[in-house]
């Protein structure tokens, strides 16, 4: 059987899996935001418990990363993927919040990527590769994209298959896994521009 493209993995997930995959998308990309590293951890505890803690849990992490500094558009991206979290615990909002976290996790790996060097790819062309990716064609990208696209799938399958906080730790290691990859990235080309 094939396996499932990112975005049919998106429109089947249930509102826990919807949740925590865009939760992780923008764990993962906390790196490129100065702030804790811990800032998302009251969601995350909060995921166990469903709808019932998400509302509280999302204004504290909101109230946390207030305070991280936004030097450059890409920080300012992953500001804006928390700010965009729906309060309401329904599968319409987080289905499009997650699609979307899904789309900007990509562009953020997209443009680090060192095949695309320091210039801007013209935004059509970024579009293409990663509607590609996400339709499970991800021909065209390099290793941080093609990593990032495969904790995602990995982590709609986790959530599809298992059951509570089994699920939810495989997906907290993935997504630190890609945190490390991330920030890694990020501590070589500041001391490359130094």
């Amino acid at each position: 059987m094939a396996s499932k493209s990112l975005r049919e993995l998106i429109a089947q997930a249930d509102e826990r899996g919807l949740a925590a995959s865009g939760l992780a998308c923008l764990d993962r990309c906390l790196p490129l935001l100065a702030s804790e590293a811990d800032a998302l951890r009251p969601l995350w505890a909060g995921l166990v418990e469903g709808e019932d803690d998400w509302s509280v849990r999302l204004g504290e992490a909101r109230e946390t990363m207030e305070g991280a500094a936004v030097e450059d558009e890409a920080a300012a991206l992953v500001r804006q993927m928390l700010g965009a979290a729906p309060s309401e615990w329904e599968a319409d909002p987080l289905r499009e919040w997650a699609d979307d976290c899904s789309v900007a996790a990509l562009e953020l790996h997209y443009r680090l990527d060192s095949g695309h060097g320091d210039g801007e790819p013209a935004a059509a062309d970024v579009v293409e590769v990663l509607k590609s990716c996400r339709e499970g064609e991800p021909g065209g990208t390099g290793p941080l994209v093609a990593g990032e696209l495969r904790r995602q799938v990995q982590i709609l399958e986790i959530l599809a298959d298992a059951q509570g906080g089994v699920g939810l730790r495989q997906v907290l290691e993935l997504s630190t896994e890609g945190q490390r990859v991330l920030r890694a990235v990020v501590s070589r080309r500041a001391r490359v521009k130094r």
